[in-house]
């Protein structure tokens, strides 16, 4: 009985200390306001007008990172597909101790090559970039990166080569590409 009432305290303690958290940081928040923003109904832009009326400029700001998170989800459809694929074979009694075990490390292979991408998406935006989309398939490395303001050169692309390749000893071919 002893610990229920432990953990009741522990627990009211917690929800205390988050309602004070989240007070004292709505109250030292300034307020935003969202006046002059217009939200279509295409995920992909956002129009944001000027709140003086009469004028008429409005300019379009488009996502990019909403192309890449598409990419992403494709490639998490695909491999969650073959993972299924894998699970099937695994949990088959048809297949042989040899077939399960190679089912079992092409698993571990997809895994580690989710992390590892993940982890260099991560260090490629730790250099300085927005977002970056990083796909690898048998040696060949493909990462798409939104450049700012439009800016990219050769040595921009030779810089995140450099750092792929110095990251995976497999890695064989970068591919660079910068979208706008």
């Amino acid at each position: 009985m002893k610990a229920n009432k432990r953990t009741v305290w522990f627990l009211t303690l917690l929800s205390l200390v988050a309602v004070i958290s989240i007070f004292y940081l709505k109250r030292e928040a300034p307020m935003m306001s969202l006046d002059g923003m217009a939200i279509f109904g295409d995920n992909d832009a956002v129009t944001v007008s000027s709140p003086v009326e009469g004028e008429a400029d409005t300019k379009p700001v488009y996502a990019d990172s909403m192309q890449l998170e598409e990419l992403r989800m494709q490639v998490q459809n695909e491999r969650s597909d073959l993972k299924e694929q894998l699970r099937i074979k695994l949990s088959s009694a048809d297949m042989t101790a040899e077939e399960k075990s190679a089912a079992y490390d092409e698993m571990d292979e997809l895994i580690k090559r989710d992390s590892a991408e993940a982890m260099m998406e991560i260090q490629i935006r730790n250099l300085g970039y927005p977002d970056a989309f990083v796909r690898k398939d048998s040696g060949k490395v493909t990462v798409t990166v939104v450049s700012q303001d439009g800016g990219h050169s050769t040595k921009m692309a030779a810089e995140i080569t450099q750092y792929v390749m110095t990251s995976w000893e497999d890695a064989r071919t970068v591919q660079v590409d910068f979208m706008e």
